[in-house]
């Protein structure tokens, strides 16, 4: 008797184990879903799909080397949850980040990785062909690097003239990348931080976003001045007052900018 209750009693555990319930994940992440569960998603109105574009680069001696894509993740969510109708696609890592040989911008640094503009825009290219052939309306790149910004826009370019008599569109939403550049650095600005402070790469405006998105991403016994001696480490900025109550600025800011900005491009007539 006291055997058969232990194993009801362990039934009863393992059907309410949270790996076992048969139920679709609260997630907004593809590669989380099932495909009977994306499939009974779109036909509910998901029918828009993010497209993280990361990258795998030097941030200086304190960063990771995935800033872009822990970032560009995290932040994408943020974004899918708050527009509602939203699905986010698998972060792509590998981007252009310049020549091999010889070793060019990053790629001077261990642990950048490259591949050719061609290369990066045919990725792009098929990723919205294979959203587009499964059903999805509205496939939105969000880049979180400056510097394959054009190739963004040319492939969206390519494929909206190619697809111009069907309901699919691609969206280069640079609003994304440009609340780093201008709108979150003027909120650090207000606050008396100085330009040579913020930076442009991993200085005060981007160590303190990936102190506010993840921690462990910086290497805080790490922090120094870009100045000319530190800048043979890839910092230009100064990190070392850098905090995750600036960092959650730029969020907002990118999280919010990029909600509107995206709205308004499904919203606009074909």
């Amino acid at each position: 008797m006291i055997v058969r209750a232990l194993r009801l009693l362990l039934c009863i555990l393992l059907v309410g184990a949270p790996g076992a319930r048969a139920q679709a994940p609260g997630s907004v992440f593809l590669e989380e879903l099932t495909w009977t569960e994306l499939r009974d998603q779109m036909r509910s109105g998901q029918t828009t799909i993010i497209v993280p574009l990361g990258g795998t680069e030097q941030n200086g001696p304190h960063m990771a080397l995935g800033k872009h894509n822990v970032r560009v993740k995290a932040l994408s969510e943020r974004i899918a949850r708050a527009l509602g109708n939203a699905l986010v696609a698998p972060v792509l890592a590998y981007v252009a980040e310049g020549s091999v040989t010889p070793p060019t911008a990053h790629m001077r640094f261990p642990g950048t990785i490259t591949v050719p503009d061609e290369t990066f825009r045919k990725v792009l290219e098929y990723a919205a062909r294979s959203f587009k052939l499964h059903g999805f309306r509205d496939i939105v790149f969000l880049g979180d690097h400056g510097g394959y910004q054009k190739d963004i826009r040319a492939v969206a370019n390519q494929l909206n003239r190619e697809w111009a008599a069907t309901p699919a569109r691609v969206h280069a939403v640079e609003a994304y990348y440009r609340a780093t550049e201008s709108g979150y650095p003027q909120s650090l600005r207000s606050r008396g931080y100085r330009d040579d402070e913020i930076g442009t790469h991993a200085g005060l405006a981007d160590t303190s976003l990936a102190l506010a998105i993840d921690p462990r991403l910086v290497r805080l016994d790490r922090l120094r001045s870009g100045d000319a001696f530190a800048r043979a480490d890839g910092v230009y900025g100064d990190p070392r007052r850098s905090s995750a109550e600036l960092g959650q600025l730029g969020v907002d800011a990118i999280v919010a900018q990029t909600v509107d900005a995206i709205s308004k491009a499904v919203a606009r007539p074909h």
